[in-house]
């Protein structure tokens, strides 16, 4: 199980291929395991693919604070130049795409292209959207209170939600290993407790991010236009598509298109 130390924090990381860098940024209630399907398509196409578990959740360390975008990005910043690289193409989906929208407000020369899927964006919409998990799981004792011994119940119905369905028996299992874990589900609520703050700090700073941005949402996900349009006030190269036959877990649903479209993404102009 490859881990390493940065930023003052254990991480685990999963990797595979040789060739320019794609980190995938998982989400919540999930691990390194969603992009499981994708990471060999990636590989196959000429990358290097890196698949870590934010801190708090899966087999990274579960540190009592830290779990700003900003923080969480600075995680990720230092596990690729640990790694060996100075540029890297980044693809998050949910808090993944959060912490990605971080790391390219802070490193904008260090990300060369940007995949932001899944989500709303701090600073541009997320916290007017009043989704209800946001403020149960920010009140991070009750919640971790009021799930406790039925992780599988409350985990299990987001993702027959999220996946319609698909997240097979055995990564159901692997998933409720590290989440049902001591702390498992505090550590994945407290990048849900920092969601007021990360939004006052992408408001507070005026950006233009200079790569391409590319927009993907399940053909059955979330309705595109409000994370669209965020991409598009911060960035001037945007690009949108639908993942056919997908609904939120890109990743998992339609792997094979995702890999083809990311390939595209990720060459074009090279």
């Amino acid at each position: 199980m490859p881990e390493l130390t940065v930023n003052g924090v254990r991480l685990h990381y999963e990797t595979a291929g040789t060739g320019p860098a794609v980190v995938l940024v998982h989400g919540w209630p999930f691990t390194w395991r969603e992009w499981r399907p994708l990471i060999p398509l990636l590989a196959a196409a000429g990358f290097t693919v890196i698949a870590p578990d934010l801190r708090g959740t899966g087999d990274s360390e579960r540190p009592a604070t830290g779990y700003t975008k900003r923080e969480v990005a600075e995680d990720l910043h230092a596990l690729v130049r640990e790694l060996g690289f100075t540029t890297v193409n980044v693809a998050g989906t949910d808090i993944g795409t959060m912490v990605a929208q971080a790391w390219a407000m802070a490193y904008p020369d260090e990300v060369a292209h940007l995949v932001l899927s899944e989500s709303l964006l701090p600073g541009f919409g997320l916290l007017e959207a009043g989704h209800w998990h946001f403020g149960f799981h920010a009140q991070l004792d009750l919640a971790e209170m009021l799930t406790a011994g039925r992780e599988a119940a409350y985990l299990g119905g987001m993702w027959d939600v999220m996946s319609d369905g698909r997240v097979p028996p055995g990564e159901r299992a692997e998933y409720l290993r590290t989440y049902a874990a001591p702390g498992g589900m505090r550590g994945g609520f407290q990048h849900y407790a920092t969601l007021a703050e990360d939004d006052r700090a992408v408001r507070e700073v005026a950006v233009v991010l200079p790569m391409p941005v590319l927009v993907l949402n399940g053909e059955r996900g979330l309705p595109q236009p409000p994370l669209l349009a965020g991409a598009r006030q911060m960035a001037a190269d945007v690009r949108a598509d639908i993942v056919p036959d997908s609904a939120y877990t890109i990743g998992l649903d339609n792997p094979e298109w995702v890999a083809r479209r990311l390939e595209q993404f990720f060459t074009a102009g090279r």
